[in-house]
């Protein structure tokens, strides 16, 4: 025992993040539009491949309801063999990041464009998995499925639409939300699962007529890419999405590093060697034809708070996500498709950070504008789209206030009118800075003093020399400028 001196809180903790991510690998996987095995799939790689190598030694990785929505547009748009290749490229490119140690650069991205991110994840998702919970067939973009909703819950709500369908996922959906109420003997079996598992007790005994899951079997699950297929990396489109996967699962998983190294007392995240463990799982992933992987925090969390102490508690959760898979995978037949669908839209309703955007708001409301325009430009655009709309808002932002400038004017009645600038005179400033150099007396010499200046770009200084040169021209005399540089 002394060479595993936690082994038994590692093995009790391995328990707790199985019957968590048990339910969560399934529900992502029938979300995704692709055998609910394949979930599987990349919860075992997440692990025992992923988990036995170094980067954060507590983060549990596996399929996160934060790439569903993609890896749904991915499935939908270049079919199932070639979801293989882009988790592949993927990997490649997380292992390749990684190597060159641009680990902590994703530290970097802003924040409020990530919880947009996360947001806009969420929106879509809960809008895509209320469908399913009514039992109905969800419309294929954001917009329109979020368009559609109305209509769909008047349905729902008169009972004209698979009422049993509604009453399990509206049941499901409630039981989590009750779970964290109930006494703490009760908690011990997760939410999710104690969720699923009377969802599925109520189907089968009462005979509901609702969806089940699909069983397919482990290996036939199982569809490594053909050969063929890795002809689409020449496709723009492919490319695309293949960044999207790569900079959204990076970013999740380096987030949730550092969420989790709040949560304990133990090594620290090294966060290149985390983003290449993340890559190798995804690579073999794609390998597998399986789902894309990140670390997941509500996986992250509950080994942390279940006592693991070493990496062995994620890589034992892997084995018994292994062991089920190949021993009991008849037991997936019997979970309701409604059940899986209500997980979701209670995880989706999770990633959306109403708390977050209240204070932001209160506090920085340029930081709460980037989170929102994110979340509603992936809904009504694209998860890449909206990603790249979100990150070229937070750069503008940052630039407008790194360039802040000020005009002094003195004016004493007789003599020159000075002018001094300080601060940083971007072209982003520029109108203003005109503005008020044109207003100045044009009957009187006038002074600028630039000294002051800490960065002047090429625009101002352009702008400010032909200001300067228009009173010659005229037959007067120039500004007479005056440069600390």
């Amino acid at each position: 025992m002394t060479k595993y001196p936690y082994l038994k809180q590692d093995f009790a903790a391995s328990l707790v993040v199985f019957l968590v991510a048990l339910p969560l690998c399934v529900g992502v996987a029938v979300a995704s539009g692709v055998p609910a095995e394949l979930g599987l799939v990349t919860g075992i790689v997440g692990g025992i491949v992923t988990g036995l190598m170094r980067g954060s030694s507590l983060q549990v990785s596996g399929p996160a309801a934060g790439l569903t929505v993609l890896v749904f547009e991915a499935v939908r748009e270049f079919g199932l063999p070639v979801l293989g290749v882009i988790v592949l490229a993927a990997g490649v490119l997380q292992l390749l990041m990684g190597a060159l140690k641009l680990g902590r650069w994703f530290r970097a991205i802003s924040v409020s464009v990530v919880e947009g991110m996360l947001a806009g994840i969420g929106l879509v998702l809960i809008a895509g998995q209320l469908y399913s919970v009514m039992g109905a067939k969800a419309p294929a973009s954001g917009l329109e499925k979020i368009a559609g909703l109305p209509g769909a819950l008047a349905d729902a709500a008169s009972g004209s639409s698979a009422p049993a369908s509604t009453a399990l996922g509206a049941g499901t959906i409630v039981v989590l939300m009750l779970w964290k109420h109930l006494p703490r003997a009760v908690r011990t079996v997760p939410g999710p699962l104690a969720a699923v598992g009377l969802a599925t007790l109520v189907a089968v005994v009462f005979g509901l007529p609702v969806a089940t899951v699909e069983v397919q079997g482990l290996v036939g699950s199982i569809q490594p890419p053909p050969v063929d297929a890795f002809g689409v990396l020449a496709s723009a489109g492919v490319l695309g999405t293949i960044v999207a996967f790569t900079l959204i699962a990076s970013a999740e998983s380096l987030f949730s590093a550092a969420a989790v190294d709040r949560l304990h007392d133990g090594p620290r995240t090294e966060y290149n060697k985390e983003l290449m463990a993340q890559g190798a799982g995804n690579a073999i992933c794609g390998l597998l034809g399986a789902l894309p992987m990140t670390a997941v925090i509500v996986r992250s969390a509950a080994n942390v708070q279940a006592g693991a102490r070493t990496k062995a508690s994620r890589v034992l959760h892997g084995v018994w996500l292994l062991l089920f898979a190949a021993l009991l995978p008849s037991v997936l037949a019997y979970i309701p498709i409604p059940a899986l669908a209500g997980i979701l839209v209670y995880s989706g309703a999770k990633l959306i950070p109403v708390r977050e955007i209240v204070a932001l708001w209160r506090e920085h409301r340029g930081e709460a504008v980037i989170l929102v325009v994110t979340a509603v430009s992936i809904v009504a655009v694209s998860m890449f789209e909206g990603v790249l709309i979100g990150l070229a808002l937070a750069v503008v932002k940052t630039a407008w206030e790194a360039s802040h400038v000020r005009l002094e004017v003195i004016d004493k009645g007789a003599g020159p009118v000075q002018v001094y600038l300080s601060g940083n005179a971007t072209f982003l400033r520029l109108p203003k800075i005109l503005d008020s150099l044109e207003a100045l007396p044009q009957d009187r010499p006038v002074e600028l003093d630039l000294s002051g200046l800490h960065h002047l770009d090429h625009a101002c200084r352009t702008a400010l020399e032909n200001w300067a040169e228009r009173p010659r021209e005229a037959g007067k005399e120039p500004v007479r400028v005056t440069s600390g540089r």
